[in-house]
């Protein structure tokens, strides 16, 4: 082959290969221009958290956590409120039910961020993002409403209704095939859970459930009676009796029967702080409700007006319902409580004076101490100063060669006196 063909055979695979990528540009460009456009990326909020609700007679107080992330972890989360649905019906009831046949009994509107596709991750920091605009509680903050409870409220849902075409309910329960017990009993409830709800309307998953009994409150409790110390204030109360009276005993005596598949319900109390108002502001002081009819409160500040109201809780398979407050009982603290005597009380002659010497009080508020003096043996002592001292020891200036007795009383910020200090006895030089 000549040097001549052989340039030509490598010109034409050049040319060959330079055409074969020309062509692949021009179908990865041509693809780029005429496929379908992707879809724009849809965020969903999360669902509220920690949702919780809990029955004050005829009303229904709920609470939960707004969410501040979409279900992908980004934030802000793509949200313009919280719905909050109610449902009456058996513990069992699912999802789907509760959407078809729940009632929607608030709303909270939420911050929503300018532009939901501005997000950033989850690990990012919270100031590398857009905060959330508009009226309506913070994200991420603790939200809560209230359903006031009406007649309607307490029927149980038609369950019937949300049944799919085809579906079979069976209405009959065979006896045969159950061993001997009582009928299952399950109290009567109402359901309730949030969805968070995006700015153009689409709506997140649903929360976690937060249920109430729908049995009878408790009865109102009478007003509690109020004792206090220098520590706490003592509530107490009269318990509602719950106990079946004691069985029979004695020749004839029919023996006690236990109850199966029944349900007891367990009674309880809360302890409230009542605050001037209209109405009157309530806070919760228990952490949970006591089984005792007492609770002691160490808030202790003198010349401070308290106010304590009760309600009795009764629980019925996990769930609870509050009973109406009691008539409040109040009182308005005063130090009437003196402090202890001093201890330690030491007198060293000197000439013309005896040095006294003794032990600093434990209490908080004592301001000062009295030092009492006679001539021995009197057993009248009388102070030495108008004015209390703050030191604990004192130089009394008296005659030579006379014996005194000498005591210390301490003094509170109340004026309240303490016993006398055991005596000691002592003469100057």
């Amino acid at each position: 082959m000549s040097r001549r063909s052989t340039r030509s055979t490598q010109g034409t695979q050049r040319y060959t290969f330079s055409a074969a990528l020309a062509f692949v540009a021009v179908i990865v460009v041509g693809c780029g221009k005429k496929g379908p456009p992707l879809p724009p990326l849809l965020r969903q909020p999360q669902a509220p958290a920690q949702i919780a609700a809990a029955r004050h007679g005829g009303t229904v107080d709920v609470q939960f956590i707004v969410p501040s992330a979409n279900t992908d972890g980004t934030r802000p989360a793509n949200i313009a409120r919280v719905d909050v649905y109610a449902i009456t019906g058996p513990p069992t009831i699912t999802e789907e039910q509760i959407l078809k046949l729940g009632t929607k009994v608030a709303s909270v509107a939420v911050k929503t961020p300018r532009n939901p596709d501005e997000t950033i991750e989850p690990e990012e920091p919270a100031s590398e993002m857009q905060p959330p605009e508009g009226r309506g509680v913070d994200q991420g903050a603790v939200a809560a409403v209230e359903e006031h409870l009406t007649p309607e409220a307490a029927v149980p849902a038609d369950l019937t209704k949300a049944q799919k075409p085809g579906d079979k309910v069976s209405t009959t329960f065979d006896e045969t095939r159950r061993p001997l017990l009582a009928p299952t009993f399950t109290a009567p409830s109402r359901s309730y859970v949030g969805f968070s709800v995006s700015a153009k309307g689409k709506r997140g998953p649903m929360s976690a459930r937060a249920t109430v009994a729908m049995a009878d409150p408790p009865p109102t409790l009478p007003a509690p009676a109020l004792t206090y110390d220098e520590s706490a204030v003592s509530v107490s109360w009269s318990p509602l009796v719950t106990t079946q009276p004691p069985p029979e005993s004695g020749p004839g005596a029919v023996l006690p029967s236990t109850s199966i598949g029944v349900v007891v319900p367990t009674i309880a109390y809360n302890v409230y702080d009542v605050a001037d108002g209209a109405p009157p502001v309530l806070t919760l002081l228990t952490k949970a409700p006591v089984d005792a009819p007492t609770f002691s409160d160490p808030r202790i500040a003198w010349g401070e007006k308290r106010c304590y109201a009760v309600r009795a809780v009764q629980t019925i398979e996990g769930m609870s319902v509050e009973g109406a407050e009691s008539e409040a009982s109040c009182v308005t603290l005063a130090d009437t409580f003196p402090p202890k005597a001093p201890e330690g009380l030491q007198a060293v002659p000197s000439d013309g004076a005896i040095n006294l010497i003794w032990d600093a009080n434990r209490e908080k508020d004592v301001r000062g101490y009295i030092v009492l003096r006679a001539v021995a043996p009197s057993e009248t002592l009388e102070p030495v100063m108008s004015e209390p001292i703050r030191e604990t020891s004192f130089t009394d200036m008296v005659k030579p060669g006379v014996r005194f007795v000498f005591a210390v009383r301490a003094v509170d910020a109340a004026g309240n006196l303490s016993p006398p200090s055991a005596r000691v006895e002592e003469t100057a030089r």
